[in-house]
């Protein structure tokens, strides 16, 4: 075997705190907080002089989690360059599977998230949507039917 898990996805953010917010709403379960500095992360990143806080999320069923972090230095940048480096803002997509999707449209929306085309049914098993939250971050919810 090569892997183990997927250990973690890495979204990088200007407003931790929106973020963190966003994602707690959604029912996603604070690990903790904390600062990333040194050579070590240097070294890892590929950064010089990296300073960052992250804070790190899991799932309700402890199987999936999510670090969001905020550069203060290097300043994070946007996915422009073809070759872009860790610090990107964004990610594409992550899909979290819901119990009842309006319910939590509703929860996210008052935290600024906006739907992103809308509430579709995929044949007898899924409706589906992509929600755009704090700092154009796009998930996907899937509410299994039947």
């Amino acid at each position: 075997m090569s892997i183990q898990r997927m250990d973690n996805v890495l979204i990088v953010v200007d407003d931790l705190d929106a973020a963190v917010a966003f994602f707690v709403e959604l029912g996603m379960e604070l690990e903790g907080r904390m600062p990333i500095e040194g050579v070590w992360a240097d070294r890892v990143t590929g950064l010089d002089g990296a300073r960052q806080d992250i804070a790190m999320l899991r799932t309700p069923d402890g199987h999936s989690r999510l670090e969001l972090t905020k550069f203060h230095t290097p300043k994070a940048i946007s996915a422009v360059p073809a070759n872009a480096p860790t610090n990107t803002l964004g990610i594409r997509r992550i899909m979290f599977a819901v119990d009842d999707i309006e319910d939590v449209l509703a929860r996210l929306r008052i935290l600024g998230a906006e739907l992103v085309g809308e509430v579709q049914q995929f044949e007898d098993s899924y409706l589906l949507c992509y929600v755009r939250g704090p700092e154009g971050i796009l998930i996907g919810l899937a509410e299994q039917l039947g």
